[in-house]
């Protein structure tokens, strides 16, 4: 006969539940919309590949690639590092849906000129050049104004997250920030030239500043990424804590040694 104490001691079979991943209907749009940003960058690389033409320049396919690539990046990072900050999801979710759309304005007017055969910023040869010109630029100014403030938000109540996910959110955004700054200025100086009478040079006035602008723009994807992998590793929390302050000087060092250069360059 089976006792209490006998039915305690039979093991218990727990059948494990799969880990799902789900997420809201803006979430979802953003991570589509970054996909296909990323797509478009890639098959106009294939069209840089067939046709050919000078890579560097105003007018090339370069733009329409790293655009592409890189905006289809910052959307795709930029909607998964905000799920660990503590902001109201009316406001994230508002945030998530204009910088989307911001994005894809980018890279839609950036790869229409492509196309075009002309320049797409500082291009003010025709009304119509003039008009996609200044739409980057205000699209840049909401840039700024939409990840400024998430860049607030995560400094302003400490990120969930594993551990160093705080310490690589606040750092990438820190950096992301340089990146924002870089890109104003590059915009500004060559606004100002083409008013002055020097288009040539306003297409090539942004060339110091590049490398401090691409190096400080992707810090808030690598670094929160490497804190995401840290916590799957097994590993010591000192170890991942040393692992991840090394990783963030490293990636300040580097942006100062952009920084360094185009300030010699400029």
């Amino acid at each position: 006969m089976e006792t209490p104490r006998s039915r305690s001691r039979t093991p218990l079979k727990l059948t494990p539940t799969p880990l799902k991943l789900t997420f809201r209907p803006a979430e979802r749009l953003c991570y589509a919309t970054g996909a296909l940003l990323v797509l478009s960058g890639c098959v106009h690389l294939v069209v840089f590949a067939v046709d050919g033409g000078p890579w560097d320049g105003p007018v090339s396919w370069r733009k329409p690639v790293t655009f592409g690539l890189s905006f289809g990046l910052t959307l795709i990072a930029i909607t998964w590092v905000t799920s660990y900050l503590r902001v109201g999801l009316r406001l994230r979710t508002t945030l998530l849906v204009v910088f989307a759309a911001d994005c894809v304005v980018e890279v839609g007017g950036i790869t229409l000129q492509a196309w075009r055969r002309v320049p797409s910023h500082l291009n003010m040869e025709t009304g119509f050049d003039t008009a996609v010109s200044m739409t980057l630029a205000v699209g840049g100014g909401v840039l700024v104004v939409l990840l400024t403030v998430f860049a607030v938000a995560s400094f302003r109540n400490r990120p969930a997250g594993p551990l160093g996910m705080p310490l690589a959110l606040r750092s990438g955004f820190a950096i992301l920030l340089v990146a924002l700054l870089t890109g104003a200025a590059m915009i500004a100086r060559g606004v100002v030239l083409t008013r002055t009478g020097h288009q040539e040079a306003a297409y090539h006035s942004t060339a110091p500043l590049k490398p401090l602008h691409g190096v400080s723009l992707h810090a808030v994807l690598v670094l929160p990424a490497l804190a995401w992998l840290l916590s799957r590793a097994a590993w010591s929390d000192r170890t991942k804590q040393r692992v991840m302050y090394a990783a963030v000087g490293g990636y300040a060092a580097a942006v100062v040694g952009a920084g360094v250069w185009a300030v010699l360059t400029w």
